[in-house]
């Protein structure tokens, strides 16, 4: 297919260039992860559902602090807030968070490394956000017509950045989300990423919906 050809080239070039002009930035960012808090550069997080239902690991500048995922686990209150919010926390009330951290979220630059894994093929560069495993199992319970929607959200890779990255992110519940991304889907073109893309700039700007 055409579309798929086409962007997978487009996935390569963007991604390689990408990681090739950022390089710099990346030691800046990881000397000052290293330096705000201890523990690894990038984040020890679940497995994604890449395209097919396949799991793979996402690259993240790590923006908790070490042992965040067991810390959420452990404390009964932060988890029900967690799960009720549809699996997020806002920068602000996640007491995780460091204090660079709380900078590479608002401005979505804890996402770059995802770079890394566009030249796997594992993610594109415009395409529906990455679900946990448990987060679609569990939701899919809450909304049983949901179902339909992450199977076509699966057809896909997904993306760095998307139509839900740039629609107000942690404002829209899952619900509405995977309509959206299923909505990408089935509407997707060359185009239409570009158009994505133009849009994924004051949307970061802007800092609308971080997490």
């Amino acid at each position: 297919m055409l579309y798929d050809f086409s962007k997978r080239m487009l996935d390569i070039l963007g991604s390689a260039m990408g990681l090739i002009i950022l390089c710099p930035f990346f030691l800046i960012i990881a000397i000052a992860i290293k330096l705000n808090s201890a523990g690894p550069v990038f984040a020890d997080i679940p497995q994604r559902v890449g395209r097919k239902g396949k799991l793979f690991r996402m690259y993240k500048f790590r923006s908790m602090v070490e042992g965040a995922q067991e810390m959420l686990n452990s404390d009964p209150d932060l988890l029900k807030k967690y799960k009720q919010n549809s699996y997020k926390l806002s920068i602000d009330e996640d007491p995780r968070i460091t204090g660079v951290g709380k900078f590479i979220r608002k401005t979505s630059i804890d996402e770059l490394p995802q770079l890394i894994n566009i030249l796997q093929g594992e993610m594109s560069l415009v395409g529906p956000r990455a679900y946990y495993p448990f987060e679609l199992e569990e939701q899919q319970v809450k909304h049983p017509h949901s179902r339909k929607y992450v199977k076509i959200i699966l057809s896909g890779k997904p993306g760095l950045t998307g139509l839900w990255q740039v629609s107000g992110r942690s404002e829209i519940n899952f619900d509405q989300r995977v309509k959206m991304d299923a909505r990408y889907i089935q509407k997707r073109s060359i185009l239409y990423d570009f158009r994505i893309l133009l849009k994924t700039i004051p949307a970061v700007i802007s800092g609308r919906g971080a997490v």
